[in-house]
């Protein structure tokens, strides 16, 4: 009979089959009525789940943040029973958690408006104070492909007949009348989902994500564990759409994105000279820490990236090109070119590490409905590296790489680092033997560096496992962006070797690796984490002088002129326009320093210092403005002038 381990390490013991519901009204009445679900040996179950056998148990209330993804999925499951009584007819389809809501595909003859969202909200309320029990069933394939077809649930029977192979059983869940098959788990009633649920949008969106089949219409909806964070969501989206890098770009004239070539970005100079800034900055380090900075060719026959395997893999991705009978692709990533380099020469095991970077410049097929902005794009460059190696060299590699990436980040202003290791996949190149090292030279590495990290079963690369980098900006909002991946596999199968210490021949490991990925996209994360307002030394001008009227214009030119020579990005508004006018106008433009020069200012050498956001820092001297901003922009922000 089961003996039950609690958190807390205290254990319980039954002579029977217990359920999770049933071990917590055992343990109180107020931990019973809170209960909505059970983690046993790990694994999400429901309330009803029963506990035959000895097992780790923790329940699972509001409280956790495990319940975000129950409430989430118990959310669409009473979103599409709420579609159907109100509009009989329509099938639903998939219905899934997802990041910060939900989403169930319908489909329908007549679209969804507003009006209908509001409704179908509004159900949704009624169905969770109904308070209906959810129920589990377990029924034959056949069982439920004859069910749903009777109901004219044309998908759903699809859905069963693809993925259920003949003679298996499927789990159903029940809500009142209403049912769908589903994995689950679920709340154990529509009445524990809280009523901080929202619906948001409608989209279009293909039969299995395939522009062949019908298109669907998707509706999609956030939930949460209370008002309060269903509230504080909807601010964040409000914030995020002010800070939209789309909109800011415009607005500052920092870029723009138009028909004629989607995904592609066209930089103004103001935009152009931020990208040449993190560029530069990313060069100095790289050469700080022992990278040869090399350039490949953008168009590359077919058969490399048939040797490397990206062919098979990636075609569909890749924009290809023909000329003199022959098949190019325009490269969609780095790796393959950098193998060449490394393989003009024989290589000694003394020249190892070799430390190849690039700032490369790639193209994929993107399909169009995913461009967004800066975001994603088809055509951008990365800061790419590749590290060849020996395997006794992975682990200092690895952490050396670890010490750049968060010294990065630190300047960037980003101290939230969120680490998860990535390994195999089902689809992969290489022996499990091999993934085995792989996998645990990784590990070994997080763990030297004693940093916390998440493991991602079956998340690697297909040629080998990675450890992904995601920052938190200050909208809770998390973006992958760095990576390291390890591979034994594409320099063997390109023909990289070099002469071991024993006078071998052996294969060198690569290590592919980013910190900022794509300098597109991490531009637009940039610009919508600061709101525009980006930190003195990434702003594309960093002070403008104005001058009041006429008689400073000399002195305007001059105060220019010297802060220009001490390095800093600067330039003049001598316009016939109100000072106030100016002000507002660079205000609205993000420039850091608002230097004013009137009579006063010429006559005593000095200059009234205003901030963008409105911060009087009075009159200072030419030499104090010129060390303070010197000291800001060098200090990447932790010191600054009006400190």
């Amino acid at each position: 009979m089961p003996v039950v381990t609690l958190p807390d390490g205290s254990r319980r013991s039954y002579d029977e089959p217990m359920t999770v519901a049933a071990i917590a009204a055992d343990i109180g009445p107020g931990l019973a009525k809170a209960t909505l679900a059970g983690r046993v040996d790990g694994r999400l179950v429901d309330a009803a789940f029963p506990i035959e056998h000895d097992a780790q148990l923790e329940i699972v209330t509001t409280k956790d943040e495990a319940a975000l993804e129950l409430i989430r999925h118990d959310a669409a499951h009473v979103m599409a029973q709420a579609v159907q009584e109100l509009y009989p007819g329509t099938q639903v389809t998939i219905g899934p958690a997802i990041d910060n809501g939900f989403y169930y595909d319908f489909a329908r003859e007549q679209p969804f408006t507003p009006e209908d969202l509001r409704k179908i909200e509004a159900r949704m309320q009624e169905i969770v104070k109904r308070d209906l029990p959810i129920q589990r069933e377990v029924w034959s394939r056949e069982q439920a492909m004859r069910t749903f077809a009777d109901m004219g649930e044309t998908y759903k029977v699809e859905i069963i007949d693809e993925i259920i192979p003949a003679g298996e059983e499927l789990s159903v869940y029940r809500q009142g009348e209403w049912f769908d098959v589903c994995r689950g788990p679920h709340l154990p009633s529509t009445g524990k989902l809280p009523k901080a649920f929202k619906l948001m949008s409608v989209a279009g969106a293909y039969w299995r994500g395939d522009s062949r089949n019908p298109m669907l219409q998707r509706i999609y909806g956030t939930a949460w564990r209370n008002k309060e964070e269903l509230k504080a969501y909807l601010h964040r989206l409000e914030e995020a759409e002010k800070r939209d890098h789309r909109k800011l770009g415009r607005a500052m004239h920092l870029f723009h994105t138009q028909e004629e070539a989607p995904g592609m970005v066209f930089w103004h100079d103001k935009g152009w000279r931020i990208y040449l800034q993190i560029q530069d900055y990313i060069r100095d380090k790289l050469r700080a820490h022992g990278y040869q900075e090399v350039h490949t060719p953008t168009v590359i026959d077919r058969s490399l990236w048939e040797k490397s395997g990206h062919w098979e893999k990636f075609h569909d991705d890749m924009f290809t090109t023909e000329s003199e009978k022959r098949t190019f692709a325009i490269k969609p990533m780095n790796c393959p070119a950098h193998v060449q380099i490394y393989n003009q020469g024989l290589k000694s095991y003394r020249e190892l590490p070799l430390r190849l970077a690039e700032f490369g410049s790639c193209h994929r097929n993107e399909p169009s409905g995913t461009l967004h902005g800066l975001m994603r794009v088809r055509g951008f460059v990365q800061d790419d590296a590749h590290i060849f190696c020996s395997e006794a060299q992975i682990l200092g590699e690895v952490s050396a790489f670890i010490d750049l990436l968060f010294e990065v980040y630190r300047d960037f202003g980003f101290d939230d680092v969120i680490i998860k290791l990535s390994t195999r996949p089902p689809q992969r190149v290489g022996d499990d033997a091999l993934w085995d090292r792989a996998e645990k030279a990784l590990e070994d590495a997080l763990d030297h560096k004693q940093l916390e990290w998440q493991l991602q079963p079956g998340e690697g690369a297909f040629y080998g496992p990675k450890v992904e980098f995601s920052l938190k900006d200050c909208l809770e909002r998390v973006w992958q962006l760095g990576t390291i991946q390890l591979d034994f596999s594409m320099p063997q199968r390109l023909g990289a070797t070099y002469i071991a210490e024993d006078g071998s021949k052996q294969v060198p490991v690569m290590l592919h690796r980013a910190i900022l990925g794509s300098l597109e996209r991490f531009i637009g994360i940039l610009i919508e984490h600061y709101a525009g307002a980006l930190p003195t030394w990434l702003a594309a001008d960093q002070a403008v002088v104005m001058n009041i009227t006429d008689n400073q214009a000399e002195y305007a030119r001059k105060v220019e002129e010297s802060l220009k020579n001490q390095g800093v990005r600067v330039k003049s508004d001598l316009r016939n326009e109100k000072i106030g006018f100016k002000i507002r106008e660079h205000t609205l433009q993000r420039v850091p320093y608002l230097l004013v020069v009137g009579d006063r200012e010429a006559e005593s050498n000095t200059v009234a210092v205003r901030t963008r956001s409105g911060k009087d820092l009075g009159s200072l001297s030419l030499p104090a403005l010129s060390e303070g901003l010197s000291q800001e922009i060098a200090s990447r922000g932790r010191t600054v002038l009006e400190s």
